[in-house]
């Protein structure tokens, strides 16, 4: 399976194999695979929270000519 291109494709992708499982309308071992493939999907979506977290800037004030002082998140 291929990563999702964005954030809201891997959850509405994960959303969809959690109705699949949900539903018990299939088999043992393609419940298995999707189990798996959401498994993974959840891991690509913290990843990637992961990252955008990383990118958070806190506005900490202005300085003297009035532009807002950034630093990064903690």
């Amino acid at each position: 399976m291929s990563e999702p291109k964005t954030f809201e494709d891997a959850i509405a992708e994960l959303e969809k194999i959690v109705h699949d499982l949900e539903d018990g309308n299939i088999g043992l071992e393609e419940a298995l695979q999707r189990y798996e493939a959401g498994v993974a999907l959840l891991k690509c979506c913290y990843d990637k929270l992961r990252k955008v977290e990383q990118r958070i800037v806190e506005v900490a004030g202005k300085d003297e000519a009035g532009n807002p002082v950034l630093k990064p998140f903690e």
